[in-house]
């Protein structure tokens, strides 16, 4: 690039070789800050013979630094295929194209190429077409103008153009006659040059007017008159300033390309031209605008994404809600639009509103995942607030409806209002997805606390029930009798009923459907139901267990609950039924449930009774007729349902028979203790048997009053056989019968006897031994007759004592 001054400056835009010097005018347009000035510029070309002047007009008419031809060297070719340049000091910005001149003979033969191709060029990007061309060629046949005439107009037929291209003539070097009669014959050649031009059938009555605007323009010798010259190009000078103003030189505008775009475009145009294609303008424009527009819009798109404030809002929500979202990223998004749109506003519309909805679209989805993330934590910071407002609600004794409906009303608002400030202007993003997501959640929140307010409400009662029924049922089973299930029936309707008023008390507040409600309170008294039936199963499975303990108590204690002595005077056999009946009402009661009214327990009880309590025990009986009668031959009672048997008619004649035989012992043992009693209280002999040894033995009787020593040794016999009796413990030896009896004295006599003696030899020796003197002989040996008799007696009595205790000893630890 060279540069003049500030003011001008100027680049080789085509080489002569038609190459296209693009970073030449990319940086030519950042020099003079083309880009800024939108549609608010003008270019102007000049075309005309070589060595024509072209140069030295455009030098003074618009302050260039083209370089001209030196008239002393010689002349030649100047300027070399097409210079671009600003004009200085005029408005708006004026570009001016030096096209290299025509019939030139460095070219020779091939420069109809290149000066059909830079005619081409010139038409399309120019406004403002100067065609330089002598006084003195005016009404000539064969003038050097009108082979460029023809080839502007040629070229012409090449471009589908929707403006008028205007072409000023200038004549240089002017001669006397006016330009009033010069003009006339120039338009007249125009047009004749024009008609003559081979036009597509579209255009072939077309007039010249319809593409181009024709001005005419008269200049003075540069080299002959200069100072004149110089005024005329003042003059036109001014002509240039606001040309694109309506009515000024470059009036029609309707297919300028934008400032911005200038250096693709044409780029683009010259790559056409030199693939010696047909230019489509229009066509052209568009495509321009699209590349252009789509080079702004990545260009603010960038921006975007490197965006400080957009970077820090896309940090910040990631971790939380920001407040004023919507507001700031739409401020954001607003000025990168902003932006596109004031530099590409000059471009196609249609290209620049649709590569504007792109970016919109792009800049969108870049911050849509933010957009959502925001929406993430609104939602599930408002769920865990409602949470936290309805758990608060249901503490303090609010109901329970009224309490998740407030709830979710007030925090679906307030979902809303936060939604509403993180909605960015330029979307049209549903939210309504997410706000049901947040409905879903909080709904299904209030149905579990529901679920648990209500799980909670169920269990206790339950547990109330289950408090209220086991207990007294297993009391009522236990004490069974003919009222039994009456009372379990009365004590389960009692408290089902208690139980059902609890719930019905509970479920204010819920707004429960009746078929909801409907259901809890049949679950409840299924549940109590199951209790009574799950406490009689459990009791069942221990009838026999129950049986004994009834029967034990019974037989074993009396009508004031003492303990039986059986003494000889009980009826055995009596007590034994009695005992048996009862424990039998307790195999009938717990035979099945009985919790309707209509339950035939009077039949399970007959059937027991009649062939339990009246059939011998005769479990080994092979008679096939009674077991073809028996009642109790089936796996199930008459009229009650197997869901209701707890015991078989076959389990309940196993269990009689395994109850008697646990039982008979304890009743042969009682029986037993009666037999005994009776022989222990039997020891005296008949009455008279007593009378009769009173008179037979009335003489002894006497003989021993007579002698009283007589009566002395009796009684040590007497003790003797006393501590015999209890030492051998006669009456426990015949308690089992005589023969046994008899057998066990025989061979536990002798060893009694001999520790009887033992004793007493023991006792004897204890004894001190007498000392009185020799005188008292007589005294002496009669007290020691007496005190013998004493010491006798006195031994005898001791071991009997002992004996006594030892033997009362021996049979406690029996009883033990």
């Amino acid at each position: 690039m060279k540069s003049k001054s500030d003011e001008c400056c100027s680049v080789q835009l085509i080489d002569g070789d038609g190459a296209f010097n693009v970073d030449g005018i990319d940086n030519f347009i950042k020099f003079v800050k083309l880009g800024e000035c939108g549609l608010s510029y003008a270019v102007v070309s000049i075309m005309g013979p070589q060595s024509s002047g072209k140069s030295t007009l455009l030098n003074n008419l618009f302050a260039t630094n083209f370089k001209e031809m030196n008239a002393f060297i010689g002349r030649s070719q100047t300027t070399k295929g097409i210079w671009l340049a600003r004009c200085a000091g005029i408005e708006p910005c004026t570009l001016v194209m030096d096209l290299e001149g025509t019939d030139g003979r460095e070219r020779g033969e091939d420069d109809t190429a290149f000066e059909k191709q830079s005619a081409l060029f010139a038409l399309a990007v120019s406004d403002i077409v100067l065609i330089n061309m002598w006084c003195h060629d005016i009404g000539r046949e064969q003038a050097a103008n009108k082979p460029l005439l023809k080839t502007v107009f040629q070229v012409m037929m090449r471009l589908f153009s929707p403006r008028k291209t205007t072409l000023v003539f200038v004549i240089r070097d002017k001669t006397r006659t006016p330009l009033e009669n010069l003009e006339p014959v120039l338009r007249e050649d125009v047009q004749k040059i024009w008609d003559s031009v081979p036009k597509p059938q579209a255009h072939k009555d077309t007039p010249l007017s319809d593409f181009f605007n024709v001005e005419v323009v008269a200049l003075s010798s540069f080299e002959e008159k200069e100072e004149q010259f110089r005024e005329q190009v003042a003059n036109l000078r001014q002509r240039f300033f606001h040309s694109i103003a309506p009515g000024g030189l470059a009036g029609d505008r309707r297919g300028v390309v934008p400032a911005s775009g200038f250096s693709f475009s044409a780029q683009q145009i010259w790559k056409v031209i030199k693939e010696n294609k047909d230019l489509d303008l229009p066509a052209h424009k568009v495509m321009v605008a699209t590349v252009r527009c789509e080079e702004i819009a990545s260009e603010k798109f960038a921006w975007l994404a490197t965006n400080e404030d957009w970077l820090s809002l896309e940090e910040a929500v990631q971790s939380g809600p920001v407040q004023g979202f919507g507001k700031k990223l739409s401020a954001i998004i607003n000025t990168c639009l902003s932006e596109y749109d004031a530099e590409a506003t000059f471009f196609d519309e249609s290209v620049r509103s649709g590569k504007r909805q792109q970016l919109e679209e792009k800049l969108l989805q870049l911050v849509q995942s933010a957009f959502q993330s925001l929406l993430g934590h609104i939602r599930s910071g408002t769920f865990d607030k409602f949470k936290e407002a309805f758990d608060k609600a249901l503490n303090e004794g609010e109901g329970f409806s009224s309490a998740a409906s407030n709830c979710a009303q007030t925090y679906m608002a307030v979902f809303d209002g936060e939604c509403a400030g993180a909605i960015i202007e330029q979307a049209d993003w549903d939210t309504s997805k997410i706000r049901d997501k947040l409905r879903r959640d909080i709904d299904a929140h209030i149905a579990t606390i529901r679920a648990d307010k209500l799980s909670e409400l169920s269990a206790q009662l339950e547990e109330k029930l289950k408090e209220a029924l086991a207990g007294p049922v297993e009391a009522l089973l236990d004490g069974a009798n003919n009222e039994t299930w009456p009372a379990i029936r009365k004590l389960l309707q009692r408290e089902t009923e208690s139980a059902i008023s609890g719930l019905s008390k509970g479920l204010v507040g819920y707004d429960m459907d009746e078929k909801t409600k409907e259901k809890m309170i049949t679950s409840l008294k299924d549940y109590a139901r199951g209790v009574v039936e799950s406490k009689t199963r459990e009791e069942a499975g221990r009838v026999l267990i129950r049986m004994k303990d009834r029967f034990s108590i019974l037989f074993s204690h009396d009508s004031d609950s003492m303990p039986r002595v059986w003494t000889g005077n009980e009826n055995i056999r009596a007590i034994t039924k009695t005992a048996r009946s009862s424990s039998l009402k307790i195999l009938s009661v717990m035979a099945a449930l009985r919790l309707n009214d209509d339950d035939g327990s009077g039949e399970i009880d007959k059937t027991l009774s009649s062939t339990l309590m009246n059939v011998p025990n005769n479990s080994n009986t092979k008679d096939r007729s009674i077991m073809a009668t028996d009642p109790l031959a089936s796996s199930s009672w008459e009229n009650v349902p197997a869901s209701q048997t707890l015991i078989s008619p076959v389990q309940c004649k196993s269990i009689w028979r395994q109850f008697k035989t646990e039982t008979e012992y304890t009743v042969s043992q009682a029986i037993a203790a009666q037999e005994s009693s009776k022989r222990n209280n039997n020891w005296l002999p008949p009455p008279w048997a007593i009378i009769a040894l009173l008179i037979l033995g009335f003489n002894e009787f006497m003989t021993l009053l007579r002698n009283p020593l007589y009566v002395g040794l009796l009684f040590v016999l007497y003790l003797l056989a006393k501590a015999l009796w209890v030492q051998l413990d006669v009456s426990a030896q015949f308690s089992n019968g005589l023969l046994p009896g008899l057998i066990s004295l025989s061979s536990t006599f002798i060893p009694t006897v001999m520790n009887l003696l033992q004793k007493l030899a023991e006792e004897g020796q204890q004894r001190p031994a007498a000392t009185d003197t020799p005188s008292n002989s007589s005294l002496v040996s009669k007290r020691f007759q007496n005190n013998s008799s004493n010491d006798l007696a006195s031994t005898a009595s001791s071991v009997v004592t002992s004996t006594d205790s030892g033997a009362e000893y021996s049979s406690r630890s029996k009883e033990e």
